[in-house]
């Protein structure tokens, strides 16, 4: 199998998402640990692989992919098994439009470069970053119910595991850590269980991983 490096970090939603998709294609690859509150994605040596310092980064036979919306797709084209779009182009537009809803809308809010801007230079506290996130998050998450709604079965679109779910289920866990009831949202909750169970999911679990501090990990 050719060489697959990923670079990431335990609790970062978007590593998160690529840890999904390797495992749902059953694909081994090296787990490289980045950790974002020591600053080691502001390594020079991580900079020449990822100029924006952001995580995760796949590197693929020496050649680095940076941006989990990217390296999902790539991953989808350069390795067709379990495919995580579907054929219809119809359905692979909403698809993408769903993980765009996460990826530009959501997870900015969440982001740790935002929370810590906002604590360092407008001190804000825990409760008034939990504030900022229940703000924003329900409009996100309201569109996300909408969509799934019209589209689900077990998992978003249908009775199959797609990109959807691979970008659906850490932005539902970042949004509980900040407080945000997602009960009320019946289908995205309804899909979160189903894919939490799925092996896979359990696999890349952010409390599993080997860089998951002690205190945290998944007993």
């Amino acid at each position: 199998m050719a060489g697959l490096v990923l670079y990431n970090y335990f609790r970062s939603s978007t590593s998160y998402r690529v840890r999904l998709a390797l495992n749902l294609k059953g694909l081994d690859y090296d787990y490289k640990a980045v950790n974002l509150l020591k600053n080691e994605q502001r390594d020079p040596a991580y900079l020449k692989l990822n100029p924006l310092g952001g995580l995760p980064t796949l590197v693929h036979n020496g050649q680095a992919i940076p941006e989990s919306f990217a390296i999902v797709e790539y991953l989808d084209e350069v390795f067709p098994q379990n495919p995580l779009l579907p054929k219809d182009p119809y359905k692979r537009a909403r698809i993408r439009q769903f993980c765009e809803v996460i990826n530009s809308f959501m997870h900015p809010m969440g982001n740790l470069k935002t929370l810590k801007y906002m604590e360092t230079k407008h001190q804000y506290s825990q409760e008034m970053k939990e504030g900022w996130m229940a703000h924003w998050l329900p409009q996100g998450l309201e569109t996300l119910e909408n969509i799934a709604s019209e589209f689900s079965g077990k998992y978003t679109f249908g009775d199959e595991i797609t990109m959807a779910d691979v970008f659906l289920i850490p932005q539902m866990l970042t949004s509980n850590r900040f407080k945000v009831d997602t009960s009320k949202y019946k289908t995205l909750t309804k899909i979160y269980e189903n894919c939490t169970k799925h092996p896979a999911f359990i696999k890349a679990d952010p409390f599993r991983q080997i860089d998951t501090p002690e205190d945290l990990r998944t007993k």
